[in-house]
């Protein structure tokens, strides 16, 4: 084996290794001690992970180590610890009223948090992220609302829902008084034109609003009263304020008198239990429409 001669590079003056590839002569220059010394530690401290931590796959399992550690075991339980300690503030959330939950900040931050998940998870897909609804699906940040805003009856209406397969649930539904021929074409779009005016929409040309107030009162009234502004004992929307569901125009409130059209909401209760009912109402109130 020929005896390697250390050659200095005329041009920089460094050392060379003795590799040439294509005239070209590889230069020594060593890695920083420093470098040399952080690797050289690394090596020792994996050594020391594997034999304390565990480490190594297993045909049936894994090396334990000799600290036994688990992060699995770990995580477990801090999940438990967080179950216990959401069972116990649940529990007091079941105890307490709408009203001490709103008035108490611990039990009422608890309530909120869980209401915005439960919201997302179950009701946004109707009214929306925001709650501001679609077509058909109220907006729950206004302060228009056909049973009541208040915390307990919301709590009700999410509950039971409305028109929904419970015993309790919440029922009202509007003629159909076109359809089945209980108005006249005539009648439907005078009565119609009279709600658009007291909503203060655009009404059409030459239609007889005093004949609508009348048809108005013969078979309106009862549910909207005389004031058109509804009822929430019996689910009758407001009719002064053009928040209607079905469209916000004399054509929609028409087409509404004709032939109606009736959502359906849930009753949550048996899906979601008390608690998170509760959490519910108290979120869906903050929201800026709860009265």
């Amino acid at each position: 084996m020929a005896e390697y001669k250390k050659e200095i590079d005329q041009v920089t003056g460094v050392e060379t290794t003795g590799h040439e590839w294509d005239g070209l002569k590889e230069l020594n220059h060593p890695l920083p001690k420093w470098w040399l010394y952080m690797f050289y530690a690394s090596i020792v401290w994996s050594v020391i992970y594997w034999v304390l931590m565990p480490s190594w796959p297993l045909v049936n399992g894994y090396t334990k180590g000799l600290l036994d550690y688990s992060q699995r075991a770990v995580v477990t339980a801090e999940f438990n610890a967080a179950e216990a300690e959401r069972a116990e503030t649940g529990k007091m959330l079941l105890e307490a009223s709408l009203e001490e939950i709103r008035d108490t900040p611990e039990l009422l931050e608890f309530a909120m948090a869980q209401g915005k998940v439960a919201f997302g998870d179950n009701c946004a897909p109707c009214h929306g992220a925001g709650a501001t609804g679609f077509e058909g699906y109220p907006n729950l940040q206004d302060d228009s609302w056909i049973w009541g805003g208040d915390l307990d009856t919301l709590a009700t209406t999410i509950s039971y829902g409305v028109r929904a397969e419970h015993d309790d649930t919440r029922y009202a539904e509007m003629p159909a008084f076109g359809r089945d021929e209980m108005l006249e074409k005539d009648e439907i779009i005078q009565v119609a034109n009279y709600v658009g005016s007291v909503a203060g929409l655009p009404t059409r040309q030459g239609v007889d609003l005093e004949a609508g107030k009348v048809v108005y009162e013969e078979n309106c009234a009862a549910c909207h009263m005389e004031d058109a502004k509804g009822s929430t004992e019996t689910g009758s929307p407001n009719l002064t304020a053009p928040t209607y569901l079905y469209g916000k125009s004399v054509e929609d409130i028409i087409a509404q008198v004709d032939a109606p059209r009736h959502g359906v909401m849930p009753a949550w209760i048996d899906r979601l239990g008390e608690t998170t009912v509760k959490s519910l109402a108290v979120y869906v109130h903050s929201l800026g429409g709860g009265q």
